[in-house]
């Protein structure tokens, strides 16, 4: 045990110090700073662990798209967004609920763990809470399948298993975590119209309402995704007809609908990212598989927020509109 231990201050004292942030610095760094920090942040713990870069980035924005959803959730005070309650962090019978002393916390079966060598053990410290996740993954072993187990354990959820794997994935592909590309859903060139539509009365196959934004177009012009993520569902169901769902880095599932047909190589599980096609604008749904035409060619375009427990609808339409501006200030 000694021997790790000077083996662990030996690593710690050859890595690139990060510096810390305070939450009133983060407010003076750009996107650009913070994503740097963030991926310096996520190798340094790799090396301290030897967990995958990738799959550590992946739980801290599995997380991160939690803080929005949840209200309980409070703003973080680092770059790095993993959660962990004063209680979790210092231990369930420990009587201090602001001990940052590895011993003690060490003793009450607390999760922090000090991962910068500094002797203390802060829950607002990105390297502290990172190492604390990572050394918990850690204990179960280094490959994907070891992880998810982990990951079960931990959160008690297959989504949230398959969310953060998918997560993982995309960043392993892409190898960066800079990933903050759109596209509008329909190319610019081609003839569209769309309003806000999201609530609206829908009446087939009981009172509901609108889960999403309508666009018209065209049969099969093209369908592209709106953002990096990887393809959750494909197939037919009957209120959408053909359709693809689309699960993005933070945690947001992107839902095609009404297509005419699929793009060839678009499966369950393919990475994604913003304007690769993925179907074609049709009129399928509102029947059993194969029904076409009981409402003029659109795409319907949704979008789902997932809270850990579940996920439900929110207006597309702002994000549209965002999407479009941007594609227009490209051409």
């Amino acid at each position: 045990m000694r021997k790790i231990a000077i083996m662990f201050m030996i690593l710690t004292l050859l890595l690139p110090i990060v510096p810390s942030v305070s939450a009133e610095s983060i407010e003076d760094m750009s996107n650009e700073e913070i994503i740097e920090k963030r991926m310096d942040l996520y190798q340094k713990t790799e090396a301290l662990t030897n967990i995958p870069w990738y799959f550590i980035a992946a739980v801290d924005y599995y997380e991160r798209g939690l803080r929005k959803a949840l209200r309980d959730r409070p703003k973080s005070d680092g770059v790095i967004n993993i959660f962990f309650s004063p209680r979790q962090w210092v231990g369930p019978l420990n009587p201090d609920l602001e001990d940052e002393n590895p011993l003690s916390i060490s003793m009450f079966g607390g999760w922090g763990k000090d991962g910068n060598g500094d002797g203390i053990v802060s829950r607002t410290d990105d390297e502290d809470v990172l190492y604390s996740f990572a050394n918990y993954l850690e204990t179960y072993g280094y490959d994907e399948e070891n992880i998810r187990i982990a990951l079960w354990d931990y959160y008690q959820r297959e989504q949230t298993v398959n969310i953060i794997t998918g997560h993982a994935r995309v960043f392993k592909k892409f190898d960066t975590v800079d990933l903050r590309n759109t596209s509008f859903p329909v190319p610019l060139r081609y003839n569209y119209s769309y309003k806000n539509t999201w609530g609206d009365r829908r009446g087939w196959g009981g009172r509901r309402i609108h889960e999403g934004t309508d666009i018209f177009a065209n049969h099969n012009v093209p369908v592209r995704a709106t953002a990096y993520g990887v393809v959750e569902i494909k197939g037919w169901n009957r209120y959408g007809g053909w359709r693809v769902g689309i699960r993005d880095i933070d945690n947001v599932y992107h839902y095609f609908a009404h297509l005419s047909g699929f793009e060839k190589g678009i499966e369950v599980g393919t990475i994604v990212e913003p304007g690769d096609v993925i179907g074609y604008v049709g009129s399928s749904g509102y029947g059993k598989p194969g029904t076409q035409g009981k409402f003029p060619p659109h795409l319907h375009y949704g979008m789902y927020r997932d809270n850990g427990i579940t996920e439900w609808s929110f207006d597309p339409y702002p994000s549209l509109k965002s999407w479009e501006k941007k594609d227009r200030a490209k051409k």
